[in-house]
């Protein structure tokens, strides 16, 4: 009889278990979740052509990517993206590089997480607004001062995600997911004391692999 209540004892114990382990894996109603990894900024830019030149372009750049979430339900959460300043080369077809600049992109979606609050693996997609700034433009190579006073205008677009969190225990999990926003600015700059401006488009896509902390 004791040995019996012991194994009884034992599997309720373990069912306990079970269930409170099932319940850690959840992103449920008022969770707040905070990852940071790794951002990659590759654009997919475009512009008209400069003064015969041919069209901007701009390199890709890496740098440290935050996002901070929050569950309004089990299903549907709000999440802000940012990360430290990334900073770009611009060039052109005909001169090679001939500028730099830097931008922060934070930017706010709202969410739908596929799956119930029970699931170790919670696909997720996003769709919101992105805000840029552009900062520190300077020319590196201005054509013996040919090229002067550049600037470029913020950026207001829609962007979008789709990513994946896998919860690895009551608190942690990994996280992959891509970003794509609508970044277009005005490039103005004087080329020979003559006004020049060129719509350009960014559009970058955004990749991320982060690490995850929920409260």
């Amino acid at each position: 009889m004791m040995n019996k209540n012991i194994v009884s004892g034992l599997i309720a114990t373990a069912l306990l278990t079970t269930g409170f382990a099932s319940t850690a894996f959840a992103h449920q109603a008022g969770d707040i979740i905070v990852r940071a990894g790794v951002a990659i900024v590759a654009p997919n830019e475009s512009s008209a052509d400069v003064a015969g030149n041919g069209e901007f372009s701009v390199d890709d750049n890496t740098q440290l990517g935050l996002n901070f979430g929050y569950m309004v339900t089990d299903n549907f959460g709000v999440e802000l993206l940012a990360a430290s300043p990334f900073s770009h080369d611009v060039s052109l077809d005909e001169l090679g590089k001939i500028a730099e600049t830097k931008h922060l992109p934070p930017t706010l979606v709202a969410q739908y997480y596929f799956g119930d609050g029970q699931s170790k693996l919670r696909p997720y997609v996003g769709l919101g607004v992105n805000f840029t700034n552009f900062y520190d433009n300077e020319f590196t190579n201005d054509l013996g001062g040919a090229l002067t006073d550049l600037s470029m205008s913020n950026s207001w677009g829609l962007a979008g995600q789709v990513g994946v969190d896998y919860q690895l225990n009551n608190n942690w999990l990994i996280n992959a997911s891509i970003w794509y926003a609508q970044i277009s600015t005005d490039v103005k700059f004087n080329l020979a004391d003559t006004p020049v401006e060129i719509e350009t488009d960014i559009d970058p896509w955004v990749y991320m692999v982060s690490v995850g902390y929920t409260f």
